[in-house]
C-alpha cells in the first residue's frame, strides 16, 4: 500500500530547548549528561509526534547537536589532525565545530541554496576512514525501545565527498571514494543487523551539474552499497534531476525520492526512467517554506505517480527534510485567523502528508474536509486585498537607473579626501554584544514593563558606551552597535509593509544559532525611515565616521519565507526600492558611509549553472538599485560571509560596492583567492577574526592573515575587520580581539 513518509524533523524543539541546553553546556552550567538528556527527550517527543500524526516511515539519525554533515565526518572518522588529541567525544565534536584556543574551527558554508550552514569536511591525501556507528545505531535503538520502527538517515558518500575540501594540493576528495565505500558498507550492515529494513541515503548533489568523476563515483559506490544489507531510499531534493534522472533511477537501490515542489516538471521523466520494481517517494509537501499545501495540485502529482507504479510502489512525503521549517503553527496565537489559515509548519505538514496518503488509499472523499479547507485557503489568499498594492506595483514598474553615477576610481578619490582614513583602515561589521541586559530590556519593553522613553534611554546609553569603547580602541570607522535590533532581517521586516511575524517560528541556521524568518505575504513598501534615528544619534556622539547599517534586498528575500504567487525577482525589487529610500534618508541625515549587507547573494544562486545568469542579473540589479541615488562621496560597503565566490566574481564586481568585507579567517584566507585571481578592483576587508569561534586571535595571527591577503591584493585596497557581526560574543573577548585587530593595522602601516 501507499505509505506516508517523512525525511527529517526540526531538531531544536518548539521553544529552542536544544539551543538553550547547548549554550548552557558550553558555558559549563550543565554537564554532558544533562545535555544528552535534553536531546533524548526531544528525539522521543518528535518521534511520537510523527507517529501520532500517522506517518508510517519515520526517520532516525536526522538529529544532530550541531550539523548532520559534521556528524558524518565523525561517523567516517574524518577528524582533522589538529583535533586528534581530544579524547572526549563531546569535546571533540564541538571543538571541530567551534574551535579551541589553539585549533581553529572547521570551515562553515551554506547547505546548497538554503540558509542552513554545514561544517565542511576536511580531507588529506593520506586520509584513512574508520567507522564510528555509535550515534545512528543508538538513535535507531532509542526509537525501537519506544515501539517506533524508523528509517535511519545518512548523508550519502558522493555528496559527502563532493562537499568536502581537500587540504592537500592536487587532491580531489572524490579520489577517496574507494577508501570510503567500505566504511559505508559496514555501517549499512550494522544497521541491518540491528533490524533496520530501510535506510535513507541523502544524495542531494544529484540535482547539480555532475562531473564525469561524480557520475562514476555514484556507480562505484552503489554497486556495493546496494547489496550491503537494508533497502536504500536514495533521496534527492532542492531541484530537478534533469540529465541525472537515468543515473539516479538506474542505481541498485530500492527507492528514489524526488522533490516535486521545487521541480514538479521532472515527474514524467523520472517515471519513465524508474524501473517498475522500485519505490518512488513523491515529495509533494514543501519542506522549505511555510505556505499551506494546495492539496488539489499535490494530489494530481500523487495520482500520476500512482498510475505508473500502483499502490505498492509509492510513498508520499515532504519535498525535503522539515529541518528548514518551524515546528508547530498551533502556538502562533499572535497571527490573525486569515493569515494563519494560509500557513503550515512542520507538524501541519505531517498532517498534509497523511491526508494525501489517506486520499490516495481510500479516495478523496475520505479526506473531504481537509481538501475543502485547503481550497478555501488558496482562494482566500488570491482574493485578499492585503496581498496586492497598486501603488507598490506601479513604482516597481518605473524605470530607475541602476548603479552609481561615476566609476569607482573617481569615487575613491573623493571619498579619500572626505574621510582621510589611514592605510589599512579598521572597522567592524555592525553589531556589538547583545548582552543579557540588552535582551532583558528588549523583553521588558515588548511586555510593556518598560515604556518607550525608558527603553530609548537604555539604548542610547548602550550606544554611547559602545562608541566610547571603539574610540578608546582607536577604530577608524565606527558602528552604533545595533542594540535596537533583534535580527538583521527581522528588524527591517517589522518596519516594512507586506511582512508578518511569528512568535515561535524558529529554524536552525547553524549549531545553536536559530533565526525566526519573517513571512513575506504581500507587496513590500517602506512606510517610514527605519534606521535613521539611531545612526544619526550615534553620529552626533563622535567626530569619527559612522557607518549606517542596512540589510540588502537579496538577503532579506533569502532569509524570509517568501510568497510564491509572483516571481522572487519582483519581490526582491520591491524590497530594493524600500532599502533605496532608507539609503537616501541616511545620506540626507549626514551618514557618509552606508553598509548594505548581502551575505545571501551567493546562497540564492540556482543549483544549475544554466539558471545562473538570469538570477544574477536581477539580484545584482536589486543591490545596485539600493545605492543608485547617492553622491560620489558617499561610501557604500557590503558584507558577505560563508560562501564560495569563485563562480560569481564578475557579479560581485558588478555590484560595485566601494568596500566589500568577506569571511576568510576560517579558510586561512583561501576564500580570498577568488578576489586575487579576478583582480577585484574595489576595496576589500578580509575577515581576520572568526567571531563564531570562542577564541581571542592574537596580533601575530592576524598579521599573518593580512600578509597572506596582501600577496595578491594591493595594500591600498585592504581594510582590517572581523569576519562578521559581534552580537553573539561577550565584551571581554570583543575588546581583547579588537585591540589586537587595531594593533595589527598599525603594525601593517608601519
Amino acid at each position: 500500500m501507499t505509505r506516508s513518509a517523512n525525511l527529517g524533523f526540526p531538531r531544536i524543539g518548539l521553544h529552542r530547548e536544544l539551543k538553550k541546553a547547548q549554550e548552557s553546556y558550553w558555558k559549563g552550567d550543565i554537564d554532558a549528561t544533562a545535555l544528552h538528556a535534553v536531546a533524548e527527550d526531544l528525539r522521543a517527543r518528535h518521534w511520537m509526534l510523527q507517529r501520532d500524526a500517522g506517518i508510517e516511515v519515520i526517520p532516525s539519525n536526522d538529529f544532530a547537536f550541531y550539523d548532520h554533515v559534521l556528524d558524518t565526518s565523525v561517523l567516517v572518522g574524518a577528524i582533522p589532525p589538529r583535533f586528534s588529541g581530544i579524547a572526549d567525544a563531546d569535546e571533540l565534536y564541538f571543538a571541530m565545530a567551534r574551535g579551541t584556543t589553539t585549533a581553529p574551527a572547521m570551515e562553515m558554508t551554506k547547505w546548497f541554496d538554503t540558509n542552513y550552514h554545514f561544517i565542511v569536511p576536511e580531507l588529506h591525501k593520506d586520509q584513512t576512514f574508520a567507522l564510528d556507528a555509535a550515534k545512528p545505531l543508538a538513535h535507531y535503538n532509542e526509537a525501537k525501545a519506544l515501539g517506533i520502527e524508523t528509517r535511519p538517515v545518512i548523508v550519502g558518500p558522493v555528496t559527502f565527498l563532493s562537499l568536502a575540501k581537500a587540504k592537500d594540493p592536487g587532491l580531489d576528495p572524490l579520489d577517496l571514494i574507494d577508501e570510503l565505500i567500505p566504511v559505508y558498507a559496514d555501517l549499512l550492515a550494522q544497521l541491518a543487523a540491528a533490524g533496520a529494513e530501510w535506510v535513507q541515503v541523502d544524495e542531494p548533489v544529484l540535482v547539480l551539474d555532475l562531473s564525469p568523476k561524480q557520475k562514476a563515483a555514484f556507480s562505484r559506490a552503489y554497486e556495493l552499497l546496494g547489496a550491503a544489507g537494508p533497502k536504500l531510499m536514495l533521496t534527492t531534493y532542492f531541484g530537478a534531476l534533469l540529465d541525472n534522472a537515468e543515473l539516479a533511477a538506474g542505481l541498485p537501490v530500492a527507492g528514489l525520492h524526488i522533490d516535486l515542489v521545487r521541480a514538479p516538471e521532472q515527474l514524467d521523466a523520472v517515471l519513465a526512467a524508474l524501473p517498475e520494481d522500485k519505490v518512488l517517494s513523491a515529495g509533494v509537501v514543501d519542506g522549505r517554506n511555510i505556505w499551506r499545501t494546495n492539496l488539489d495540485a499535490a494530489f494530481g502529482l500523487v495520482a500520476r505517480a500512482w498510475d505508473r507504479g500502483g499502490p505498492d510502489r509509492l510513498q508520499i512525503a515532504p519535498s525535503c527534510s522539515l529541518l528548514h521549517t518551524p515546528v508547530d503553527l498551533d502556538g502562533e496565537t499572535n497571527l490573525d485567523a486569515e493569515l494563519k489559515s494560509w500557513l503550515a509548519f512542520a507538524k501541519q505538514k505531517l498532517d498534509e502528508v497523511t491526508t494525501l496518503t489517506l486520499a490516495q488509499k481510500q479516495g478523496r472523499g475520505a479526506a473531504k474536509a481537509a481538501f475543502e479547507a485547503s481550497a478555501a485557503a488558496v482562494a482566500s489568499y488570491k482574493a485578499s486585498p492585503r496581498i496586492h498594492k497598486a501603488a507598490v506595483k506601479a513604482r516597481s514598474a518605473e524605470r530607475i537607473a541602476f548603479g552609481r553615477s561615476s566609476p569607482f576610481s573617481s569615487r575613491r578619490d573623493k571619498q579619500r579626501q572626505k574621510f582621510n582614513l589611514p592605510a589599512y583602515p579598521t572597522t567592524t561589521i555592525g553589531s556589538f554584544p547583545q548582552t543579557r541586559d540588552v535582551r532583558e530590556a528588549r523583553a521588558a519593553f515588548k511586555k510593556g514593563m518598560l515604556d518607550q522613553a525608558g527603553y530609548d534611554a537604555f539604548l542610547e546609553a548602550e550606544t554611547e558606551k559602545t562608541i566610547r569603547i571603539q574610540e578608546q580602541l582607536d577604530i577608524d570607522v565606527l558602528v552604533h552597535g545595533e542594540f535596537e535590533r533583534n535580527d538583521m532581517v527581522e528588524y527591517f521586516g517589522e518596519q516594512l509593509d507586506g511582512f508578518a511575524f511569528t512568535k515561535n517560528g524558529w529554524v536552525q541556521s547553524y549549531g545553536s544559532r536559530c533565526v525566526k524568518p519573517p513571512v513575506i505575504f504581500g507587496d513590500v513598501s517602506r512606510p517610514a525611515p527605519m534606521t535613521v534615528r539611531w545612526s544619526a544619534f550615534a553620529a552626533s556622539l563622535t567626530d569619527r565616521p559612522m557607518k549606517g547599517m542596512l540589510t540588502g534586498p537579496v538577503t532579506i528575500l533569502q532569509w524570509s519565507f517568501v510568497r510564491v504567487d509572483q516571481p522572487r525577482s519582483e519581490t526582491c525589487r520591491q524590497i530594493g526600492l524600500a532599502i533605496r529610500d532608507e539609503v537616501l534618508d541616511l545620506e540626507t541625515a549626514g551618514i557618509g558611509i552606508i553598509q548594505i549587507d548581502e551575505p545571501a547573494l551567493r546562497e540564492g544562486l540556482p543549483l544549475r549553472q544554466r539558471d545562473w545568469n538570469a538570477y544574477l542579473r536581477w539580484a545584482v540589479d536589486c543591490f545596485r538599485l539600493t545605492a543608485s541615488g547617492v553622491a560620489e562621496e558617499t561610501q557604500i560597503h557590503t558584507h558577505m560571509c560563508y560562501a564560495e565566490f569563485n563562480d560569481i566574481m564578475p557579479a560581485i564586481a558588478e555590484m560595485d560596492a566601494d568596500v566589500i568585507s568577506v569571511e576568510t579567517s576560517r579558510s586561512d584566507m583561501e576564500l580570498l583567492e577568488a578576489f586575487r585571481n579576478f583582480k577585484y578592483p574595489n576595496e576589500i576587508g578580509p575577515g581576520v577574526w572568526d567571531i563564531h569561534s570562542p577564541r581571542v586571535p592574537g596580533e601575530g595571527h592576524m598579521i599573518a592573515l593580512m600578509k597572506k591577503a596582501a600577496e595578491g591584493i594591493p595594500a591600498d585596497q585592504l581594510w582590517v575587520n572581523p569576519d562578521c557581526g559581534l552580537k553573539t560574543r561577550g565584551w571581554p573577548e570583543v575588546t581583547a580581539s579588537l585591540e589586537n585587530l587595531v594593533k595589527t593595522a598599525k603594525a601593517l602601516r608601519a
